[in-house]
């Protein structure tokens, strides 16, 4: 049976040159970056070569790139170490009803030790509110946290206009970005759009599980959630795991944004035309999303039936975002659907290797689905 996998926003199949990149480090280049002698050097410059590459990527300096676990480390140490460093200034947090878990929860985890969080609503689009956001923001804002794109919609957020409002109505709060879901999928400019921290992950690119970066803006001040050593200035301290850097670097490397998008612009279209056609079925992202990820409902069968009747002729979906592992989309519900569709919903995300085949494996499953699964409820 052919494998089909369509669920690349929870995780993508490493490259081979990004593979082969990771097994040299740990066989040959293996000295650890901040040893002295030639080992350690060599070690070293492959660091700074990945780190000079995914900052040319975001069009930034090399120096202003800290090399993280992944994307969830990055997201904590923006919200702990910022609300840490600013609480003096005030204890307003504003984040997206709409965010990552891994910024959701640092968020919520902040409510609990005294900081007055708020979430800024989305429309059905799921896109923020802009007179809504405008409400939040006040004299007493430290932090505003929006991600470029969401990971179960694609819904792509307006995000130097957000940068904008916050300098014009709290210019003393900071704002990060979560990008995880779009580097190296479109482009990102934080210099040009006033963003002060930015967060990527490797594995999502078809970089290693293990790794990801941070964009910390000169002169912005985060207290660090590790220490000892003296690595990435303190502001991540430990051994960095050389293997999964260097593999990260060379994933980026081989990104070509323009030609990618392309392609899955007209798999996503070719993929949006065919579930239109398909009664039953409802599709939750819109045309302005970003084209990596497909949000539907099969309404009646729920999400986790459906996307096990699918893994059965090979085709692999997500519920909802991999790390929710399974729960209620709070995603969907902020944006005002109804739980019927929430309950049924399935995510596709594409990645440059996927194919129309890939597609007209889901179309064939999902009609599939309905008339087996449908038939077997009335029973």
């Amino acid at each position: 049976m052919n494998t089909h996998y369509l669920d690349n926003s929870a995780t993508t199949r490493v490259s081979e040159k990004a593979a082969e990149m990771a097994l040299t480090m740990m066989r040959e280049n293996y000295g650890n970056p901040s040893s002295l002698h030639k080992a350690g050097v060599n070690a070293e410059l492959a660091v700074e070569d990945a780190r000079e590459a995914i900052a040319d990527a975001l069009g930034v300096q090399s120096k202003s790139i800290y090399f993280t676990s992944g994307g969830t480390e990055a997201n904590n140490t923006v919200l702990f170490g910022a609300a840490e460093a600013l609480k003096r200034r005030g204890s307003r947090i504003i984040v997206s009803a709409v965010e990552h878990s891994s910024v959701y929860e640092s968020a919520k985890r902040l409510g609990e030790l005294g900081f007055d969080v708020q979430y800024a609503p989305v429309g059905k689009d799921g896109v923020i509110l802009s007179d809504e956001l405008e409400k939040l923001l006040t004299d007493k804002t430290i932090l505003v946290s929006v991600m470029a794109v969401n990971n179960e919609t694609g819904a792509i957020q307006p995000t130097e206009a957000i940068a904008k409002r916050i300098k014009k109505l709290s210019p003393d709060a900071v704002f990060h970005v979560d990008a995880v879901q779009a580097f190296c999928k479109m482009p990102l400019k934080p210099v040009k759009w006033g963003v002060d921290f930015m967060t990527v992950s490797a594995h999502k690119i078809h970089g290693p599980k293990g790794v990801g970066a941070l964009y910390i803006r000169e002169g912005k001040r985060l207290i660090p959630l590790l220490f000892g050593g003296e690595q990435q200035h303190k502001i991540r301290p430990g051994t960095e795991s050389t293997p999964l850097i260097a593999a990260f670097g060379e994933a980026v490397r081989e990104a070509d944004v323009a030609e990618n998008a392309t392609a899955i612009r007209a798999l996503n279209a070719y993929a949006t035309e065919q579930l239109r056609q398909i009664e039953g079925v409802a599709v939750n992202s819109t045309d302005a999303a970003l084209p990596y990820i497909i949000n539907l409902s099969v309404e009646g069968i729920r999400s986790e039936t459906m996307l096990h009747h699918l893994e059965q002729s090979g085709v692999y979906v997500s519920s909802s975002s991999a790390c929710a592992k399974g729960k209620r989309s709070y995603v969907l519900a902020a944006m005002g659907l109804p739980d019927s569709r929430i309950d049924s919903s399935i995510r596709v995300s594409f990645s440059k290797y996927n194919t129309k085949e890939d597609v007209d494996a889901l179309i064939a499953g999902l009609k599939n689905g309905i008339e087996t699964l449908q038939k077997v409820r009335r029973q």
